[in-house]
């Protein structure tokens, strides 16, 4: 099925759609009242393997429904740990996509200490309200969203995707680390995005999202089809001026390779915009921020940020995506991802939220 541009609408489109896959992801560095950094991501996604035509999997899944799941990290900046939640399926609520605005509730079928309430939801026109085991958080928007290309939807190399941002959140509440609850505030970021490409399965890419000093905020990317690549940058200024740009220049400098997969992550970048006189050294925060899930295999955590932006010095912080290094280690067989979707099935066959 073909992905087809039409204008994204609020808050219509905040909700679900009837696509392939979809994913609603939030990051954020964060500080406690000592001054010590945090970091978070926390996303859930909603798939529909036969919109994506995969041959394999269409083989395995009668009929036609949607499942999710969900991955979640607790970044400890200052000593250099991090804390990986994956939720290989989870359930949602009846009353999830039921409301005016966005609302997500879900449950984790094992139900891991006891917890058993996951929240993504709008409370009001500005704000928002996450929260799972290991962070309870409001997120108050400080900027409308930006629309990726400006319209919405992004092309990379064929592989069509509704794509837009809220850049700035004033971030507030609480994180979890060894079972102690941490006061924070900070700021944060979410993407919401929805595709019927199968290609977002086997391409690659490196990501980033970058929240500078001046309140100027920069996603932009480099995206890797076999030996096609392409690029964006997206910028959203201090008054709200948004603009998108396709010259971009992004050069790794160091890697770092995992004990676990033996993956190489470029864990080091030089980024230029060359039209907008933005010159930014990229470091992660925390080499160790791999995320082993399943099948897959990724690089996902905060970064530092410093340089030069139209001629003056600049600092922020941020979030890397790193994504589709195959690693001869990492992934699992074709049998065993049979497996895991056979499990998967077991869990959606009787809970009447599978078609939600």
């Amino acid at each position: 099925m073909q992905t087809r541009y039409k204008p994204i609408k609020f808050p219509r489109d905040e909700s679900a759609h009837n696509y392939g896959i979809e994913w609603w992801y939030f990051n954020g560095n964060l500080k406690d009242k000592k001054g010590n950094r945090y970091a978070f991501m926390d996303c859930l996604f909603r798939v529909n393997v036969k919109k994506l035509g995969v041959p394999l999997i269409n083989k395995i899944i009668p009929g036609d429904f949607y499942f999710y799941f969900a991955h979640s990290i607790i970044s400890d900046v200052k000593n250099k740990k991090n804390h990986l939640n994956i939720k290989p399926a989870v359930l949602l609520s009846k009353d999830s996509f039921k409301k005016p605005q966005l609302y997500i509730n879900y449950t984790n079928p094992l139900l891991i200490n006891g917890f058993d309430s996951y929240v993504i939801e709008k409370t009001d026109l500005l704000t928002y309200h996450i929260e799972n085991e290991n962070l309870d958080l409001k997120l108050k928007t400080v900027k409308n969203p930006m629309l990726e290309k400006g319209i919405g939807f992004t092309d990379n190399l064929g592989e069509k995707s509704f794509y837009y941002s809220i850049t700035n959140f004033e971030a507030s509440g609480m994180v979890k680390i060894n079972k102690k609850e941490i006061e924070v505030k900070g700021k944060a970021w979410m993407d919401h995005q929805w595709t019927n490409s199968a290609g977002y399965y086997s391409d690659k890419w490196h990501w980033f999202s970058i929240q500078l000093e001046n309140n100027t905020e920069i996603m932009c990317n480099e995206y890797i089809s076999g030996a096609q690549k392409s690029y964006l940058a997206e910028i959203m200024y201090s008054n709200g001026k948004h603009e998108s740009l396709n010259e971009l220049k992004l050069v790794p400098s160091w890697i770092w390779t995992s004990r676990k997969t033996k993956e190489k992550y470029p864990l080091r970048w030089k980024i230029e915009i060359p039209e907008r006189k933005i010159i930014l050294e990229i470091s992660a925060s925390v080499k160790n921020q791999e995320v082993i899930a399943g099948a897959a295999n990724y690089w996902e955590g905060p970064i530092d940020v410093k340089g030069k932006f139209n001629g003056k010095k600049i600092k922020g912080a941020g979030f890397m995506e790193l994504v589709g290094n195959a690693s001869p280690y990492g992934k699992y067989s074709i049998d065993e991802i049979i497996k895991s979707i056979e499990k998967l099935f077991k869990i959606y066959a009787d809970n009447p939220s599978r078609k939600s």
